[in-house]
């Protein structure tokens, strides 16, 4: 644990935000009076992400800023429409990371979206998912009444699953107001190898390696080339390098890599980009042995096989079947035909639990409707 001071931060928004604060609110009331949904928007980088968005826009970004961060206790608590790159900035300045490795998506990312959406980037099966992070929550439910959540440290553990719920539930419950994550240091070494393997025997080298404790923090396979990042102690990294062999990458490349595949701009996504029009992209989530899927499509593998990205132009029921026979689901995480859902349905008690949560938060279903499901 870093041995930094405590950094307590002078809020010096906090009135303009009680401002922010009580104007939200108002907004919340009317549309709940009025049956108006309402489309919670940060940064906007992730709007494909989920259901067509609908309602009048909720727009978070005023209501930002940094309240505390203790680099000591390794928390950071924020606004929700505090920019992504401002608490990155913030942690860097300290040694410290998002573990779990954030996409932007774009320069406007804010928190609140981060958390909301859920996603991950590389590091996610090593250290966990951002859920796994989030220490405590604010937000506002649909009659307009703020609710806390957790806290700032581990040991606080009074209401830590509501927040953990909050996360990838993209804003269907309330409006996410103030954060406190947990972060880490960052790594001490980072080393990354390259291999050159047809896909079976990546996966196949994957497994062996995800079943020996060496300090992988991160994996992805694309065109018979697979890259291994290690991250943790020099001496681990050492070891683990003379025990896997394979080719060292250079630094600065092996950064601009991980990035690519944290932003989804490397070139595998080029026909299915973040921004503009694109070819259907989906997201398969498997269990890390399943050997090569739908021969003939252009696939990227990560997360130490569980992960496949798959871009194709098959229906939606193909794509989830061929996921489902291997005990997984499918997403369809980008363009395409969003008519047959976006997310593989829930069974039927998730369902029940998840309609008894949105009608205790938000039962004017005014909260980003029918962005999970239809």
């Amino acid at each position: 644990m870093s041995s930094a001071p405590s950094l307590a931060l002078p809020d010096v928004d906090a009135q303009a935000a009680a401002q922010v604060l009580a104007a939200i609110r108002e907004r919340v009331l009317a549309a709940t009076a009025n049956g108006t949904p309402l489309d919670i928007q940060g940064g906007n980088t992730k709007h494909w992400y989920g259901q067509t968005p609908t309602g009048e826009r909720l727009d978070m970004r005023a209501y930002r800023g940094i309240v505390s961060y203790d680099p000591a206790e390794l928390v950071i608590t924020a606004r929700a429409g505090t920019p992504l790159a401002e608490i990155e900035s913030a942690l860097a300045a300290r040694g410290q990371i998002l573990p779990f490795e954030p996409p932007h998506f774009g320069p406007g990312a804010t928190l609140g979206g981060c958390i909301a959406a859920g996603l991950a980037g590389p590091r996610r099966p090593h250290v966990g998912a951002p859920r796994d992070f989030v220490l405590g929550a604010v937000v506002m439910n649909g009659q307009g009444q703020v609710l806390h959540f957790g806290g700032q440290v581990m040991k606080n553990v009074a209401g830590y699953d509501v927040s953990r719920v909050l996360a990838g539930a993209l804003g269907t419950l309330g409006v996410l107001l103030e954060l406190s994550i947990k972060v880490l240091p960052c790594p001490v070494a980072e080393a990354t190898l390259q291999f050159e393997l047809p896909q079976a025997q990546a996966i196949e080298q994957l497994n062996r390696w995800g079943a020996q404790p060496l300090p992988l923090m991160g994996s992805a396979w694309h065109d018979d080339v697979l890259r291994v990042r290690l991250g943790g102690a020099a001496a681990a990294i050492a070891a683990a390098r003379a025990a896997m062999g394979g080719e060292p990458v250079d630094a600065l490349e092996a950064h601009a890599f991980w990035q690519t595949l944290r932003e989804q701009t490397h070139r595998f996504f080029a026909s299915a980009p973040v921004t503009g029009d694109g070819q259907p992209l989906w997201r398969l989530s498997v269990p890390s042995t399943t050997p090569p899927l739908a021969h003939g499509d252009e696939h990227l593998i990560e997360w130490g096989g569980a992960q496949r990205w798959w871009i194709t132009p098959r229906a939606a029921d193909d794509v989830r079947a061929i996921a489902a026979a291997v005990g997984g689901h499918a997403t369809l995480f980008r363009h395409g035909d969003k008519s047959a859902g976006v997310f593989t349905p829930p069974s039927a008690a998730l369902h029940a639990i998840g309609k008894r949560l949105q009608h205790t938060f938000d039962p004017s279903r005014i909260f980003n409707r029918h962005r999970l499901y239809r």
